[in-house]
């Protein structure tokens, strides 16, 4: 049987990745915004819908019972165009708040099985030679999902928004979304290899405790779980507040902007800001070693934290300065993400199951983010946004006392420069 070459496929498996991941992470808080909903609640729902990916390696062996994988992939990601799809929908209804948030909860458990069916698609298919090759396609398209969420998605409902009620406005671009998904999806009917799962005759159960049981006795695993932990700890309260930030109208302490204007910003300017800093801090890592250049990547990871207090203090109106700003954030949190990256990589997951383990590791690290973001709102409403962020730049403390007892070894002195992706 004929297998089609990886170009065909792996760009656009990443893609399909990427999009839902970033209509809950980062479209969804943008449309409560622009529909009325209070900071506090944006950042509470949008946090707990991010569960899913934290909880994902746990029902990651259950797959394994499937027959194929391309089924499975090509499965999630009918359900997530499905979901997508009653998000427009729910938009119109009385109780569209509700409805929406648990429509975009069957989203993201879609999205966060389907990362685990396409992971395991890509590496069954393709040799170690190719995996390697074809990394960097990965980081791509699963970085230009937030492209044309952001650059795209974010400033057409901008548009629609000025010429419709919000409401229409946003099903319209959920509908965009949901048809995007489906379209993915028929063409991986054609594209992906058609690749079975092997048997295990084991029980998965038990193999599950098994990894489990085995990743909590290595050495040092608590602390390395805090420091992993609160390595996110700003990232995940700027992330999410920050452009909320930048919609409130400035007499409550914001800057005013409009939807396009914060798509434009972020979908350009620091998309492209991200991307250079990411495959920077790879090389920049690989170069100094991860035990001597953690504290310069946890300062940079900090770098946003730095970057919105001094556009509350400053309250700049031009487009120009505040584009610049988040330039810089994006480009500190692109170069500082590597270093939690690679810790879970080399220091966490190495040992008998070092794919689960890793998988467990970006759970945790997925959890912090989740934890600190279903926060943040709170925070700031009972802050302010000025105060709000110099707590956060307070935040960058704990994370660097901690890893001052981190035990990172010789053999982690000269690491891979990674991909630039987000998680």
């Amino acid at each position: 049987m004929h297998t089609r070459t990886p170009i065909t496929w792996v760009p656009t498996l990443y893609l399909a990745e990427g999009l839902p991941f970033y209509t809950v992470a980062l479209i969804a808080g943008l449309m409560y915004k622009s529909m009325g909903v209070g900071n506090d609640e944006i950042a509470r729902w949008t946090g707990l819908l991010g569960l899913a990916w934290v909880f994902k390696p746990l029902w990651s062996p259950l797959l394994e019972a499937a027959a194929s994988k391309k089924a499975l992939v090509v499965f999630f990601q009918f359900t997530g165009a499905a979901c997508l799809a009653l998000v427009a929908l729910a938009l119109q209804l009385p109780s569209w708040f509700a409805m929406s948030i648990g429509v975009l909860a069957l989203v993201s458990l879609a999205s966060a099985t389907h990362d685990i069916a396409a992971d395991g698609l890509y590496i069954a298919s393709l040799s170690d030679k190719q995996q390697a090759a074809y990394a960097g396609w990965q980081g791509a398209f699963f970085n230009a999902a937030k492209f044309i969420s952001l650059g795209g998605l974010v400033i057409l409902a901008g548009y629609f928004e000025k010429r419709m009620p919000v409401a229409n406005a946003w099903t319209l671009i959920f509908g965009l979304l949901g048809a995007m998904m489906a379209a993915l999806a028929c063409y991986h009917l054609w594209a992906l290899p058609a690749v079975k799962n092997a048997p295990h005759p084991e029980s998965m159960f038990d193999t599950l405790r098994d990894v489990v049981v085995d990743f909590f006795r290595k050495p040092g695993i608590w602390l390395a779980i805090l420091f992993i932990v609160l390595f996110r700890a700003g990232e995940g309260q700027i992330q999410t507040i920050g452009p909320l930030f930048l919609r409130e109208a400035r007499g409550a302490g914001g800057l005013g902007l409009s939807t396009d204007e914060v798509g434009l910003l972020y979908g350009t300017v620091g998309t492209g800001a991200f991307l250079v800093g990411s495959v920077l801090g790879g090389y920049f890592t690989s170069w100094l070693g991860l035990k001597r250049a953690m504290l310069a990547l946890i300062l940079a990871m900090n770098l946003p934290n730095v970057v919105f207090y001094f556009l509350s203090a400053t309250a700049p109106s031009s487009l120009a300065v505040i584009g610049a700003a988040l330039g810089v954030e994006m480009f500190g949190y692109g170069f500082g993400f590597v270093g939690v990256i690679l810790f879970i990589m080399q220091v966490v997951a190495p040992g008998r199951y070092t794919t689960a383990h890793y998988a467990l590791g970006t759970g945790v690290m997925q959890l912090g983010l989740v934890l600190f973001k279903t926060l943040s709102g709170d925070i700031q409403t009972a802050l302010g946004y000025e105060r709000f962020f110099l707590w956060v730049l307070l935040c960058a403390i704990p994370v660097i006392v901690v890893s001052r007892f981190l035990t990172i070894g010789a053999k982690h002195e000269s690491a891979p420069a990674p991909q630039p992706a987000e998680a």
